[in-house]
């Protein structure tokens, strides 16, 4: 078979399990050319394809997520390698580095934390928008810092990121981290009991994806703990699910904080800005 036969039996064969069909197949036949899915789409169509495709199709058919076969993804002008230790950077996560420019334009941080750092993504993303700044970025999973240390020097910003093992659920965890001019999270917020895709049930850390019943039990705990971590003047931006904002919101402000909502690129609620 050519590319363009391949993919039109993969897309079919694989087509009623994931929702990005198309776009699977085509990533995973491209890494196995050895081209970007642009190029491959310009000019390989008729090449023939390569038997290599073969065992990564077969891998996502038996549901595993198209990052962790390749071993990577992008996340806002990063490459990012991610493992089954870590969540895969979604893109409506790029809202809080969206939020952090708008919020920071005319006040740059110089120091930025980011807890439940996973991949590294929030904390890498946003040294790459503010440059004199530095990094810290926090996680109860050694196999996840290593995931985000290895990303912060093959991104080039070893220099300015660190990765240090730290669990906000431990009285005293944040002692001796100072304060920050920006703080970033992404905790946990999935209710216990929710339905989710396959692909994601089965393959994400589910440490860092439940939360309880509600999905609260992250925010119940990290919130009125942001207070100490901050500047004066600085500000903490949290993602949050797309039904939780009111939830989320009151939480902050028994915390003392005022609260800003920020959507997604398709349109839902999935930031408070919290200063």
């Amino acid at each position: 078979m050519t590319v363009a036969e391949r993919l039109r039996a993969a897309v079919v064969e694989l087509g009623p399990a994931a929702s990005t069909a198309r776009l699977d197949v085509e990533l995973l036949m491209a890494d196995a050319l050895g081209v970007s899915r642009s190029a491959m789409l310009i000019g390989h169509m008729r090449d023939p394809a390569p038997q290599s495709f073969e065992a990564a199709f077969a891998r996502r058919l038996a549901g595993e997520p198209v990052a962790y076969i390749l071993g990577c993804t992008g996340f806002w002008d990063l490459e990012l390698a991610v493992t089954p230790d870590v969540l895969i950077p979604r893109g409506d996560s790029e809202t809080l580095i969206r939020a952090a420019q708008e919020v920071c334009a005319d006040n740059p941080p110089t120091r930025i934390l980011d807890c439940g750092t996973g991949s590294g993504a929030l904390v890498l993303a946003a040294l790459t928008v503010f440059p004199k700044a530095q990094g810290i970025g926090i996680d109860r999973s050694p196999a996840a810092l290593a995931v985000a240390a290895g990303n912060a020097v093959s991104n080039g910003l070893a220099k300015r990121a660190s990765m240090i093992a730290r669990d906000w659920d431990t009285p005293g965890w944040s002692n001796d981290l100072g304060h920050f001019d920006l703080v970033l999270a992404n905790p946990p917020y999935v209710e216990d009991a929710a339905v989710l895709e396959a692909v994601v049930r089965d393959h994400e850390p589910g440490g860092a994806l439940f939360a309880g019943p509600e999905g609260l039990d992250a925010y119940r705990v990290l919130v009125p703990q942001l207070r100490q971590l901050l500047t004066k003047g600085g500000v903490a931006i949290v993602e949050i699910g797309a039904r939780q904002a009111a939830q989320v919101t009151d939480i902050s402000v028994k915390c003392g904080f005022t609260v800003d909502l920020r959507y997604d690129l398709g349109n839902r609620p999935r930031a408070l800005i919290l200063r």
